[in-house]
């Protein structure tokens, strides 16, 4: 690993930066081996990939925060996820001030569907600077999604993890596997197969993807996996994550998670500048009984039927029906 490290922007900020270190995450001479024995006219998707990945060159941005980040703002817009996030910022206070780079505990995620895991992922990606992967495995049964697939077969390509460390830019990107327990896997190739080796560091360090046949540095990966349900996990692989019970939020919660969502949309858009600064309390009522996932549409339609109206708020009778159990959820006491 090249052990210079340069601050992404200015350290004038106020706030507390990423610092990123370069990291090979292959070895070109093994790339253009592999090249080299290619046959003409044959395996032309695998040629283009030794082709590219030489191209890129090896070394990827391992980032980090320069120190403990001022994380008021995620506690209170997920404070359903408070042991999750007490858990980052240990990790983040151990790497501070010191070449290591930033190192986080497989995680899983479990609780109720639209109850906000994913864009908790998406949230720690933003705090620590880098890209994030999404590997939905609800409607996935291929062993090769994580892995890749062998080249022999047609149609065959690279796995989620090759793609995200040989095509992204970060060597410690965050790869969310979505669902986990809804992997559906058969007799010849189980689709979790591969988080045997990827969960483990040291295993981890040289994992090799099944199309290019090229060991790939992925100990730096921060995994994220989410489920409903952990009786679906195979227990080796819950056993290499921490595990963190993510209850609905409480009624109070979840109408901040409602404030917080308006105040977003309001901010992202132009339009939004027609809107309060705060959305009524019979509003946040009406919100808080849907899951986090469902509030964002219904505050979209909510937005949309008052302009229609004419007017710069939203009322209740905005916001769409509630029809049925879909998308509801009970509240914590």
């Amino acid at each position: 690993m090249d052990s210079s490290s340069r601050s992404l922007v200015p350290q004038s900020s106020l706030f507390q930066l990423p610092i990123a270190q370069m990291r090979r995450v292959f070895q070109p001479d093994e790339v253009e081996r592999k090249l080299a024995k290619l046959q003409d006219h044959e395996h032309d998707s695998l040629r283009a990939t030794y082709r590219r990945m030489l191209e890129r060159g090896p070394q990827r941005f391992s980032v980090k925060p320069s120190g403990v980040p001022d994380m008021a703002g995620l506690y209170q817009s997920l404070p359903n996820f408070t042991e999750v996030l007490d858990d980052i910022k240990r990790h983040v206070a151990l790497a501070q001030d010191s070449r290591d780079a930033l190192e986080v505990t497989p995680m899983l995620l479990l609780g109720p569907p639209g109850i906000g895991k994913t864009h908790f992922a998406r949230k720690l990606a933003d705090l620590l600077g880098t890209g994030m992967s999404l590997v939905p495995m609800s409607s996935m049964t291929a062993g090769w999604l994580l892995s890749g697939s062998s080249s022999q077969w047609k149609g065959a390509k690279p796995g989620k993890v090759f793609e995200a460390l040989v095509d992204g830019e970060y060597a410690n990107p965050v790869i969310v596997v979505d669902e986990i327990d809804k992997a559906s896997a058969d007799a010849q190739y189980d689709p979790l197969g591969a988080l045997y080796s990827l969960l483990e560091h040291d295993t981890a360090l040289s994992f090799t993807d099944e199309f290019a046949e090229v060991a790939i540095d992925a100990s730096q990966v921060i995994w994220v996996t989410t489920a409903n349900d952990e009786r679906g996990i195979p227990a080796p692989i819950l056993n290499r994550m921490n595990v963190f019970t993510v209850e609905a939020p409480t009624l109070e919660a979840a109408r901040q998670i409602a404030r917080e969502l308006y105040q977003g949309i309001r901010n992202d858009h132009d339009w939004g500048t027609r809107f309060g600064p705060q959305p009524d309390d019979d509003v946040l009522d009406q919100l808080s009984l849907l899951a986090p996932r469902d509030m964002r549409r219904a505050l979209m339609t909510g937005f949309g039927n008052a302009r229609l109206d004419g007017r710069c708020d939203i009322n209740v009778a905005d916001l769409p029906r509630p029809g049925g159990k879909k998308g509801s959820m009970g509240f914590v006491q």
